[in-house]
C-alpha cells in the first residue's frame, strides 16, 4: 500500500475485529437472529469498503505504475482480476 494510510486501513480493521467480536457475544448471548443478521451485514459493508480502499489504491497506483513501465499486459491482467474479485 503506497498512497493510501496503513494507519486509516489498520484502524478500520480494528473497528471491524470489535464488531466481530460483539458478533461472537451475541451468538455465545442467543440474541434474536434478526439482530446478528443485521450485525453480519454491517461487518461485511465495513470489510467492502477497506477492500475498496485498497482496490483504488492498487488501480491507481501499482497498475498505473506497471503500465508507465511498459507492462499493460501485466496491467490488463491485474486489472481484470480485481473486477472478477469484487465481482464475487
Amino acid at each position: 500500500m503506497v498512497d493510501i494510510s496503513k494507519n486509516k486501513i489498520a484502524r478500520r480493521l480494528k473497528i471491524v475485529e470489535g464488531q466481530v467480536r460483539g458478533l461472537q457475544e451475541m451468538v455465545d448471548k442467543g440474541s434474536y437472529c434478526i439482530d446478528v443478521i443485521t450485525q453480519t451485514s454491517a461487518v461485511k459493508r465495513a470489510l467492502s469498503g477497506i477492500e475498496d480502499m485498497i482496490m483504488e489504491n492498487h488501480l491507481g497506483t501499482c497498475v498505473i505504475r506497471q503500465i508507465k513501465k511498459g507492462e499493460e499486459d501485466k496491467a490488463r491482467q491485474e486489472i481484470l482480476k480485481v473486477y472478477r474479485l469484487k465481482r464475487k
